[in-house]
């Protein structure tokens, strides 16, 4: 992330953060070759009892991320001393932004589970939820260039695959002209992914689906500004 000039860049558990609003998201988005999502943070609040996430939720302006007939999803990791299911958590989410709809509409956004206008994603842990939109929705790994079934014949995530080959210095070594060869090469994710760092192609060009663009803060401006200058 450093590497593509995202600022604030800090370790943390299970993840990495940075500065840089939805411009620095975008980027992460299209050139993180190791990146698995790219959460934007909406909120962090109490989850000590059912209620204290409700609430939470509910305080989110979600006329801002969503309208009445938008579909959502939401995913929930770790646990708190109230929640420990995860579809609970996902429930109590659900409840606390239709619930919002109806008061002030009367009409309320329904679940999708496969490619949802905005994906959610809360985390509970020392009993607090942060709350946050998934961009892209679904995993980074999928690049876009294999066709669709391909991806059950790829054994190694296209993600973890880059990790390799960073750790193997290969960008440098393909910028002073070495061969990569692969004898098991499979499916040919390595090769892949390594011809793809060698001419400098940002691993999220193809992919034909970004969760972020039925989101209503997207600024479809600035995503094709991002997307010409990687093309």
């Amino acid at each position: 992330l450093r590497s593509l000039g995202l600022p604030e860049v800090r370790e943390a558990r299970a993840g990495v953060s940075f500065a840089g609003g939805l411009t620095a998201a975008y980027r992460a988005c299209l050139w993180s070759r190791l990146a698995s999502r790219i959460l934007y943070p909406l909120a962090s609040f109490p989850a000590t009892s059912s209620r204290d996430v409700y609430d939470g939720v509910r305080a989110i302006a979600w006329d801002e991320h969503l309208g009445v007939s938008s579909t959502l999803a939401c995913d929930v990791t770790g646990s708190s001393a109230a929640i420990t299911h995860t579809q609970y958590g996902a429930q109590l989410v659900k409840d606390a932004i239709v619930d919002q709809f109806r008061e002030r509409h009367g009409r309320r956004p329904s679940v999708a589970v496969r490619r949802p206008d905005v994906r959610l994603a809360l985390h509970l842990e020392h009993n607090r939820g942060s709350l946050a939109v998934d961009l892209a929705s679904e995993s980074l790994h999928r690049r876009g260039y294999r066709e669709p079934g391909e991806q059950a014949a790829a054994p190694l995530k296209e993600n973890l695959a880059a990790a390799v080959l960073l750790s193997a210095d290969w960008p440098e070594l393909a910028q002073r002209g070495a061969w990569l060869a692969d004898p098991l090469c499979g499916s040919g994710t390595l090769l892949i992914e390594g011809a793809w760092m060698a001419a400098d192609v940002a691993p999220g060009l193809l992919r034909p689906y970004w969760g972020f663009q039925r989101w209503e803060k997207h600024d479809a401006a600035l995503w094709e500004q991002l997307v010409s200058e990687a093309r």
